[in-house]
């Protein structure tokens, strides 16, 4: 399996590229910025963007949409709950962020879904709270969790369409239930490691407690 991170644009958010090299197949977590960097990087391994999976509809993680679909002709990956707002960002967002609007979701998935690159199987977990079609993605030892679980703290809850009693439930639920060696890796940068483990987060989490 081919792995990388990235911390791409201003706004530190975390880039995944995931592939199977013999299938020649990958996809890219939240591509939010610097295109042109992550395909390089794609083609360096003689891989093939076949999804754009959007961890949640929010502007910092979609603004790269449109890019990434030009350039490759991928076919974009949202919750169901979080597909109508990923084109109706409002204007106000877009011009702060400095995003393009992103074209429609291609294919939508629900918790428990698989999403296939290759021979390798991502896990669909739905973490609502965060936002109603916030999803994690499990595969290999490893979960991307997006914007519902950090490194040594969590996702914000005071957005339209959050709720920290929900994003709580999600994060005690699905993921501290995951086995404690599991790697973390976040949708920011915002902690001390850019990684970190589900029994590290459980233990040491101030925010959430397993």
């Amino acid at each position: 399996m081919i792995f990388n991170q990235f911390e791409v644009g201003n706004f530190s958010v975390f880039c995944y590229l995931i592939g199977d090299e013999e299938a020649g197949e990958a996809l890219f977590i939240d591509p939010a910025d610097d295109t042109d960097r992550l395909l390089s990087e794609a083609k360096s391994h003689g891989l093939t963007i076949k999804y754009i999976v959007n961890t949640h509809a929010h502007v910092d993680h979609i603004m790269g949409n449109a890019e990434m679909v030009k350039k490759t002709g991928a076919k974009i990956v949202i919750h169901e709950e979080d597909a109508p707002l990923l084109v109706r960002q409002p204007q106000d967002l877009l011009i702060m962020f400095r995003a393009k609007p992103s074209p429609p979701a291609d294919i939508l998935v629900k918790d428990n879904g698989v999403i296939r690159v290759g021979k390798i199987d991502l896990k669909v977990l739905h973490t609502p709270g965060h936002s109603p079609g916030g999803i994690c993605l499990y595969a290999d030892s490893k979960v991307f969790t997006g914007d519902t679980l950090f490194v040594g703290s969590v996702g914000r809850t005071d957005f339209p369409g959050c709720s920290w009693e929900i994003m709580e439930a999600s994060i005690r639920k699905k993921l501290y239930t995951l086995p404690g060696e599991t790697a973390v890796y976040p949708g920011h940068n915002y902690g001390s490691t850019p990684s970190s483990t589900i029994q590290h987060e459980r233990r040491h989490n101030p925010f959430v407690r397993g």
